[in-house]
């Protein structure tokens, strides 16, 4: 399968199509909602299901493997959302809060587009550290936590203090380190007895979440539009240019080519799963059509057409 087919393939999954459902369900006017307390369970399901998938990859990695990559990933997922967070002040009108939720999506990270990067590597012939899941899961978190930090440290008028404390007691970060922590302790054994309900139906739970995220997408698509032109040209250009950051870095610490990829793409993903779960619990005056438009409906297709074929080619050229 080419990159063509598989960025098709994406393109075309469920949770997805219900997302473009969602927006379309606006455009006819539907009144089809998913009620609030239901939303609120699938953002919690999922976080936490990220989470302890997240910390089992962990516990399977030999520490003295893993522990100078994983220092690594944690530096650039705090400085991505902060380099977000001011670019956007440049390029739109956007307000503090909205930034910060912005720079919580491109700070994180996104499994679909991670799984795809490791399947047209596979096509390619270009082999993979086994600790890229791992970074995937410790990249997941501190792009988040910085991004409702800078958010809400404007929500508090600067007190830094106030802020932190905000952010780490938040039912978002609380799950999303919690899990992890499960993981860890629980590792693949004890994940089995739970894997049914956090593995298989997954997807399923990601569908309906994503299918009221395009619903909410679709009502406030219009305050995208207000952002102008400066947040498109963000969408598209910001994560080639982190995209191709993470393959310099990578390098330059003796991660492989392929793995160089991978870490370029982590760094070039905006997640549209665990962040939008974190963003609407702890940012409820963030606007959807904002953070989910640009990290699903522009860099997420991008990614999968233009990101993936182009880290791998830079990897080659500095290589």
């Amino acid at each position: 399968m080419d990159s063509i087919q598989l960025a098709l393939a994406n393109l075309t999954s469920p949770p997805v199509l219900a997302f473009i459902l969602g927006l379309s369900l606006v455009l006819v006017k539907s009144q089809l909602q998913i009620p609030g307390q239901i939303f609120d369970f699938l953002s919690i399901y999922l976080l936490l299901a990220i989470g302890i998938k997240g910390g089992v990859s962990l516990s399977m990695t030999p520490a003295e493997e893993v522990w100078f990559p994983v220092l690594v990933s944690i530096g650039v997922g705090c400085l991505i959302p902060i380099a977000v967070f001011y670019v956007l002040r440049i390029l739109t009108p956007l307000d503090k809060i909205n930034r910060g939720a912005l720079a919580a999506h491109y700070g994180s990270t996104s499994l679909v587009t991670f799984t795809a990067g490791l399947v047209f590597l596979e096509n390619a012939n270009l082999a993979v550290e086994g600790y890229m899941p791992s970074l995937l899961a410790v990249m997941e978190v501190p792009g988040i936590i910085v991004g409702i930090l800078l958010a809400k440290r404007s929500a508090t008028g600067g007190a830094l203090g106030t802020a932190l404390n905000e952010v780490f007691t938040s039912k978002s970060v609380i799950l999303l380190i919690g899990g992890i922590l499960i993981g860890l302790a629980t590792g693949q054994a004890g994940y089995a007895k739970v894997e049914p309900f956090f593995g298989e139906i997954f997807t399923g739970m990601l569908t309906v979440f994503l299918l009221q995220l395009g619903i909410q997408a679709g009502k406030s698509v219009k305050d995208a539009r207000k952002a102008g032109y400066g947040l498109l040209a963000f969408a598209l250009a910001f994560p080639l240019a982190s995209g191709a950051m993470g393959v310099i870095i990578a390098q330059a610490i003796g991660i492989s080519q392929g793995g160089s990829v991978v870490f370029g793409l982590l760094c070039a993903s905006a997640s549209y799963i665990a962040a939008p779960a974190a963003v609407k619990l702890s940012l409820p005056d963030a606007k959807p059509g904002l953070y989910i438009t640009t990290s699903l409906g522009i860099t997420f297709p991008m990614n999968l057409f233009v990101g993936i074929p182009f880290l791998a080619w830079f990897s080659g050229v500095i290589l």
